[in-house]
């Protein structure tokens, strides 16, 4: 049997303020790497605050692969942080990606958690959200024109039945919107990708989760599915985010650092845009959000199918409420969209 391949070693940023910043990519799920950041001030043979901020996912390819990530910010860049001094850890936001690792971190480490104040119940009684998920899971396919024996019912059923994360931890800190976090870390309340989500900001770098990403759209979901969600909350987000001033990295929930991330927020502008008048396009008579789907994306692939029929009701919700598609409803409850 061959070795595992070595994680890759944790990629580095400084900010103004002497902080050192650790990206660690794991894979969160098959064919999802997600960062985990390892944040430490101070000396480092002696660090006077270590933070993490997510945790990836629960299963052993993740949980090995951030041990060894953060084995190498001690290893091979100095740094003498450990579980046992860790300062604190911080969920961005309660997606199995990012929080599902977090019964195993907490077996290590005593240090407390913080989360968005709407993050907290998530994160403490899991089974809850997930019971809340199956309880309206029907409705939600209702809604959206779904045929209720096809294989996106089925699949978007067994998806209401995941948890965020194996079992409750405890939050020790609920976080709200302009809280410094142990005078650190600026919280600042990103929603639209999830209600709950956070971006932090740490001297002049912008941890920016799953808001803000470099090479992909973050998916959206209605708001009536999910509170806080949807592309109204997303783009103000994205107008709160843009006038920081003094920020020179954003560092996302996945993939690469953004220099550039303003103009990243452009080209998020843009590409929403686009998918706004495909919806549009499309709606000439009244047509349900699973037709819509189909319609805007002919070529659609099984993978990618849940997240766009999540994005295109986002997007049709978006525009019912701008006045730019009248919303009905079919006999059978399915919402029907047309171009006003």
């Amino acid at each position: 049997m061959s070795a595992p391949a070595a994680a890759p070693i944790p990629t580095r940023h400084v900010t103004s303020g002497g902080t050192r910043v650790y990206r660690i990519s794991v894979p969160a799920f098959p064919h999802l790497p997600t960062n985990v950041y390892l944040v430490v001030r101070g000396e480092p043979g002696a660090p006077a605050y270590t933070a993490l901020v997510d945790v990836g996912g629960s299963h052993p390819g993740s949980t090995a692969t951030l041990q060894a990530g953060l084995d190498a910010v001690r290893n091979v860049h100095g740094e003498a942080w450990s579980w046992k001094t860790l300062s604190r850890i911080v969920i961005t936001h309660p997606h199995p990606d990012h929080v599902a690792g977090l019964p195993f971190v907490r077996g290590l480490t005593d240090a407390p958690v913080a989360a968005f104040h709407t993050a907290v119940p998530v994160i403490e009684c899991p089974d809850e959200r997930r019971a809340a998920q199956q309880a309206t899971v029907e409705a939600q396919l209702t809604w959206a024109g779904i045929p209720l024996d096809s294989d996106y019912a089925t699949r978007l059923r067994r998806r209401s039945g995941n948890a965020p994360l194996p079992q409750g931890v405890p939050v020790a800190t609920p976080l709200h919107d302009h809280d410094v976090l142990d005078g650190v870390f600026t919280v600042i309340h990103t929603p639209g990708h999830e209600g709950s989500q956070v971006c932090l900001r740490l001297d002049d770098v912008l941890l920016s989760a799953d808001h803000l990403l470099p090479r992909n759209s973050p998916p959206l979901m209605p708001e009536r599915m999910q509170p806080g969600a949807g592309l109204t909350h997303y783009l103000a987000s994205l107008d709160r985010i843009e006038a920081l001033e003094g920020v020179n990295l954003a560092l996302g929930g996945h993939n690469g650092p953004m220099p550039a991330w303003k103009g990243r927020i452009q080209q998020l502008r843009d590409r929403y845009a686009d998918k706004l008048r495909g919806v549009l396009d499309a709606a000439t008579e009244p047509i349900t959000v699973h037709d819509l789907m189909h319609a805007v994306n002919p070529d659609v692939k099984s993978v990618q199918a849940l997240l766009l029929l999540d994005q295109t009701g986002a997007l049709a919700e978006y525009l019912a409420a701008r006045g730019d598609l009248v919303e009905t409803r079919r006999d059978d409850g399915a919402a029907l969209f047309q171009r006003h």
